[in-house]
């Protein structure tokens, strides 16, 4: 699949740049940031795991090249606990200057029915409401680095999302029948929706200099298939790692919409749209409705219980 797929053919480097990643320790997140530190970026993986991140950030630093010097960090980040992100914000925000690149990769997909610390479904909590806080709290800084450089925000969702027709009204799936891949895919439809409720807002307020970006990075062997044998079937773990695996693209192809979206010079010019295999695509309907990702915006905020970022804002 890795032939057939988009890569990213930019040659742009980072150097001076900081890069903020969640869920880089592994898969299309980890393969990421490998690229962006070979450009000379300041890497930081915000991530659940602080053991395994530590050993990513050792991978990572051992692609180190004598012209471009990045950097790498590793903060504590849990996405299922609105205190976790809240904590981890305040550390990036005091110590790093700038970020000129953030990029919510990290999820859950099809993990059985729970919920959150915060009590919200587990992948809407996690998918969406901890990276839209993630992304709320570390947007003064991200704007504050567009007055001299522009800035971007990415959002990994999925081609999953046409599967959804997001209810408003039943955001933790407790007066409909559950199912996990039903759950999966609306958190997916409320990624793209919020990163296109964020470049409505940005430009209703005449920012220009921060675009925001969703996408699909393809069907790719990495290890969100962890808990298929609980929600399919037993035995769908081992045969998407040992035989599906060999059909779909490797996580370094699965990250090149990833890179392309926080780099390439294509899309420089472009803002609130989703992509997929390095070129504009196209959403299921309701994720191409502003009313509807308005309307996620204001309920998010609501859930949140945070201000509008921009109310007080010209």
């Amino acid at each position: 699949m890795d032939y057939v797929s988009g890569w990213c053919k930019s040659k742009r480097t980072l150097d001076g740049y900081t890069v903020v990643i969640t869920g880089g320790n592994t898969g299309i997140g980890k393969e990421t940031a490998i690229d962006l530190f070979k450009r000379g970026a300041r890497v930081i993986l915000a991530c659940r795991d602080i053991t395994k991140t530590e050993k990513a950030k050792e991978d990572i630093l051992k692609e180190m090249n004598a012209e471009h010097k990045g950097s790498v960090a590793v903060e504590k980040l849990d996405l299922s606990s609105l205190k976790s992100v809240r904590e981890c914000a305040l550390r990036i925000l005091a110590n790093e200057p700038k970020i000129n690149i953030l990029i919510n990769n990290a999820g859950v997909m099809m993990t059985p029915k729970n919920t959150t610390q915060d009590g919200f479904e587990i992948h809407i909590g996690t998918n969406h409401f901890g990276h839209a806080l993630f992304t709320l709290l570390l947007l003064p800084r991200i704007l504050e680095t567009a007055e001299s450089t522009p800035a971007r925000i990415v959002t990994v969702a999925s081609f999953a999302h046409i599967f959804s027709n997001f209810d408003f009204n039943d955001v933790n799936i407790e007066n409909s029948f559950y199912l996990p891949a039903k759950a999966y895919s609306r958190s997916k439809a409320a990624n793209i929706l919020f990163s296109r409720a964020l470049h409505l807002k940005l430009r209703e307020h005449n920012i220009q200099n921060v675009n925001t970006y969703s996408l699909h990075p393809g069907t790719v062997g990495t290890e969100l298939g962890r808990d298929f044998d609980k929600t399919i079937f037993f035995g769908t773990t081992w045969l998407f790692n040992n035989v599906i695996r060999w059909f779909i693209r490797s996580p370094r192809s699965g990250a090149q919409t990833t890179i392309y979206c926080a780099i390439d010079e294509a899309c420089d010019n472009e803002s609130g749209l989703y992509y997929d295999n390095c070129a504009v695509s196209r959403t299921y309907w309701q994720c191409r409705n502003d009313a509807a990702a308005l309307k996620l915006w204001n309920l998010t905020l609501e859930k949140l219980e945070l201000q509008d970022p921009f109310a007080t804002k010209n």
